[in-house]
């Protein structure tokens, strides 16, 4: 059994745990709790975590996405789940409250993006209703 809630800063351990464990992303933990502390009170971002046993088995963070040639939506930024935890509804209960959200912002979709290689997380985001089939290429220039 768990439970879906909006997050808190004390999960961020549960969730560095789970970026390192489950997405392959080993960012420093206490700068991991600051940028949650930013994201929570930040009135464009959501995280929703899946808490069961009080331990934080998966979440989910969108954010505003605005564009000049698209409508307002939310973004998906980063979504896991436990892998003990798969495949028992969790992901689509955070997927769903993430769409709650976007519904009550008055935001006209959801975008998401997922790695080329994540064959099954695009069958489960298609199962979800999520369609598309644009290929890009992510690149990024660091400070």
């Amino acid at each position: 059994m768990y439970i879906i809630r909006e997050c808190r800063i004390d999960d961020y351990i549960d969730i560095y745990e789970l970026n390192k464990n489950e997405m392959g992303y080993d960012y420093p933990l206490e700068q991991q709790r600051e940028k949650i502390l930013q994201l929570i009170e930040s009135p464009n971002d959501k995280i929703y975590v899946a808490v069961a046993k009080e331990k934080v088995i998966g979440y989910v963070h969108a954010n505003d996405y605005d564009t000049i040639y698209a409508p307002h939506m939310k973004n998906i930024m980063g979504i896991a789940v436990s892998g003990s935890w798969q495949r028992r509804g969790i992901g689509r209960a955070l997927l769903n409250s993430i769409e709650n959200w976007a519904r009550q912002s008055n935001a006209k979709g959801i975008r998401l993006v997922s790695g080329s290689s994540r064959i099954e997380a695009h069958a489960f985001y298609r199962s979800c209703g999520y369609s598309g089939d644009k290929l890009q290429l992510n690149l990024k220039k660091m400070f």
